[in-house]
């Protein structure tokens, strides 16, 4: 069983993370922010409750970080009382943030000359997978380090992809992550055309749900039509984060990225438009803003004399 340190545990895919490893048997460390109701479970089960992340990495053989993205994770892991400040030779980071492949390479790199091993696994799937111990994996690493890596991994992951080496791990959750939020923004465009156009939009999901453009994605954005806007549990400033990195990438490596803009766009757009703090299935409410359509159900509300 390894000692295990843990940052973000209070965030949505980190809380499940952290109670599986702990469920396995492993020793965990973490901090403890703002929201001490989310980690309360973790430190019943037996959880220790460091000071600072320094302490969390002289306390550790294994740090995970699950954080929003590149500038929280660099603060983790460079900034005063941050990991390095704490950690010694032989230790392990593995950032499952969805983070930006340059800051990764400088993070690695940093970490290398104290003896280090930086590492980027970021995940997909959802929450409910997150506590269900069924995530997705994506792993950047040397082959032995994968190796090491595999077990704990497999405590709260369905399936762990060894993608390339030290980077690609990062690299293809930003494909990954462009190519799932194009289909979101594409839908909730396309329902906004259908009900302008006087079509009735269960038709078209009657259509897609039998055809080969259905997705669990899709079917995520369809449930807006019976008023669930939580399909999908990923908050649409996220996903306007991530897909900026992902246009990042493509300008660095001097690739025109005309639909990445696009989606980044509608993205910003919604955000702009005070929807940035919902779920993505929200974009099909950006889309009635802009619009008119009426897409969502809504209830009356009380008649006024």
């Amino acid at each position: 069983m390894a000692r295990i340190g843990f940052v973000g545990a209070s965030g949505m895919m980190g809380h499940g993370m952290a109670r599986n490893l702990l469920a396995k048997g492993h020793t965990l460390t973490l901090t403890v922010h703002r929201n001490r109701e989310r980690v309360a479970d973790l430190l019943a089960a037996g959880a220790r409750e460091a000071a600072t992340l320094a302490d969390v990495a002289r306390d550790s053989d294994l740090v995970f970080i699950c954080v929003t993205g590149s500038p929280q994770v660099e603060a983790c892991v460079a900034g005063p009382g941050g990991l390095l400040e704490g950690a010694r030779a032989g230790l392990m980071i593995v950032d499952c943030s969805t983070s930006e492949p340059e800051s990764t390479a400088r993070l690695r790199e940093r970490c290398s000359a104290a003896g280090i091993t930086f590492t980027d696994a970021p995940l997909s799937r959802t929450p409910v997978e997150a506590e269900a111990g069924r995530l997705n994996v994506m792993i950047g690493a040397e082959p032995a380090v994968f190796e090491s890596l595999q077990p704990v991994l497999k405590c709260f992951a369905e399936n762990v992809f060894h993608v390339g080496g030290p980077g690609a791990g990062h690299t293809i959750k930003l494909l990954n992550n462009f190519i799932a939020q194009a289909i979101c923004t594409a839908t909730a465009e396309a329902f906004a055309v259908g009900e302008r156009s006087g079509l009735k939009l269960q038709a078209l999901v009657d259509l897609i749900s039998a055809g080969p453009v259905n997705c669990g994605l899709f079917q995520a954005m369809a449930k807006t039509l019976h008023g669930q806007m939580d399909g999908l549990k990923f908050e649409l400033d996220n996903a306007r984060k991530d897909v900026r990195y992902y246009t990042h990438l493509a300008e660095g490596l001097a690739i025109p990225s005309v639909m990445g803009e696009a989606v980044h766009q509608s993205l910003t757009l919604a955000s702009a438009l005070g929807h940035g703090r919902k779920f993505v299935p929200s974009l099909v409410e950006v889309q009635e803003q802009l619009t008119g359509a009426r897409i969502v159900p809504r209830t009356p509300g009380p008649a006024h004399s």
